[in-house]
């Protein structure tokens, strides 16, 4: 026997849907008609569209629009999906109509369900979405969703990751070990001043990001259909934002324009570049490990990561870079989301965009596993171990270190004297007590890679 259905109508018709669903008509046929992928909106999409519908019938209620009843039930019901209750009453595809309306409907139909008594009847349409349209309720909700993910989960977890590094950068003032340019060795640095470069990366990732909020925080509310606010009251939007600023902490404000925050998604394409470049921040700090790490035998062997599983099925003892290779694939994962953003935002027609679902997942995704990798890589920061041995050893035998004797003996001598040690693989130090008159108490003080990595080398005179 099949499972006991319900006969529900919409606008269009009757339709099917299963005992005991929230949902209504117009949800079962977004199920029946987008059967694309296995892809649903993220939960914090679902929590964003809730706070907004709440927002919006306690804007109704106060405006005398919606009677109090009402207004309050919707308010309870929503309260509980943000709570995160009834998940699984939210199952449609993201691949489905371009403005987002069969997730706004599908909210709609479940709140309207939970709001319901026999005394009381609440209408997806007339109560719940009163004064509202799809077309501006979806990209509002993706600016919430996404500002409630970068402050709630993406700018603590980077504030993780800054703190794991000024730790160690002060473990790491008088840890000297040889430069590279070109993957080729160069002069010395502190290794507090490599990880600086990373340090200071994710601060102007994290300062890029919160400056892209000021406009993530203006919301298209009170648009409705087009832009021009029609069956709502001008203030309607601005109420709104007043309510979600209470609930969330958050100051959201009405968009200045309308019409844009309905026809573009300018502002999700901005926030998307911006984690595409902290993206690239990452990429660039787990290279540097992967290959500080690599070895440990015929690598750099500079640092060891912490071991954290077995890395070969067939080679024992093998442990590899696991948690930067991770972060590496999240980083590839937000540049290919980031591509499929530009792409949807161009997807702007006259009055909308029809590319809206697509655009809040992807967005969505980055920012979550950005958040989580930036908390992974903050603990792999916080547990390498640096191999001085090796750092002193390169170090010594490290021919760019003549370029301190420049301005003493000249380029074309130093060239000589850093060949000389290359080919018969001798210290700097002495060959040039061997090639230059330079006496040894002097050579040591102009070779001091402690002192070359803080510029503190002697002055030509």
């Amino acid at each position: 026997m099949g499972r006991k259905k319900n006969r529900v109508s919409d606008s269009m018709g009757t339709v099917e849907i299963p005992a005991g669903a929230l949902y209504q008509a117009q949800t079962q046929r977004a199920i029946d008609n987008f059967k694309i992928s296995p892809l649903r909106l993220p939960a914090i999409m679902i929590r964003a569209l809730a706070l907004l519908k709440q927002a919006c019938a306690a804007t109704n209620t106060e405006l005398g629009k919606l009677d109090a009843a009402r207004g309050a039930a919707i308010t309870k019901a929503a309260a509980a999906i943000v709570a995160g209750e009834h998940a699984d009453q939210f199952p449609l595809d993201v691949f489905q109509t371009g403005s987002g309306t069969s997730s706004n409907m599908n909210l709609n139909e479940v709140l309207a369900t939970l709001a319901s008594s026999e005394a009381l009847p609440v209408d997806p349409n007339d109560h719940v979405n009163m004064g509202q349209s799809s077309n501006d309720v979806f990209p509002s909700a993706i600016h919430v969703a996404a500002c409630l993910g970068v402050h709630e989960e993406l700018l603590p977890a980077m504030l993780v990751l800054e703190a794991a590094l000024a730790k160690r950068m002060a473990q790491h003032h008088a840890t000297i070990k040889t430069g590279r340019t070109h993957l080729m060795d160069a002069m010395p640095i502190t290794l507090a001043q490599e990880m600086s470069a990373w340090a200071s990366q994710i601060k102007n990732d994290r300062y890029r990001i919160q400056t892209t909020l000021t406009r993530l925080q203006q919301l298209a509310i009170g648009g409705t259909a087009v832009g021009t606010g029609v069956n709502t009251s001008p203030d309607f939007g601005a109420r709104v934002c007043d309510q979600l600023k209470t609930a969330s902490g958050i100051r959201f404000m009405p968009m200045e324009n309308l019409f844009e925050g309905l026809s573009t998604q300018n502002t999700a394409l901005e926030l998307s570049g911006q984690l595409r470049v902290l993206a690239t921040s990452l990429t660039k700090i787990c290279n540097d490990l992967r290959w500080m790490n690599s070895g440990p035998l015929t690598g750099l062997s500079e640092i060891r990561l912490k071991p954290l599983q077995p890395g070969s099925s067939i080679m024992p003892a093998k442990v590899n870079p696991v948690i930067p290779e991770a972060v590496l694939m999240v980083a590839a994962q937000v540049n290919g989301n980031d591509a499929t953003i530009t792409h949807a935002a161009q997807a702007g027609n006259f009055q909308l965009n029809v590319m809206l679902p697509v655009i809040a997942y992807n967005l969505l995704q980055s920012i979550e596993i950005l958040a989580n990798a930036n908390h992974h890589l903050a603990s792999v920061i916080e547990t390498f171990s640096v191999n001085r041995e090796v750092l002193t050893q390169n170090l010594a035998r490290n021919p760019i270190l003549v370029t301190a004797l420049n301005p003493v003996i000249g380029y074309r001598k130093a060239a000589e004297i850093a060949k000389q040690a290359l080919r018969q693989n001798r210290p700097i130090l002495e060959v040039a007590m061997e090639m230059t008159d330079i006496d040894e108490s002097r050579l040591k003080d102009l070779l001091d890679p402690g002192k070359l990595a803080r510029n503190l080398q002697e002055k030509p005179e």
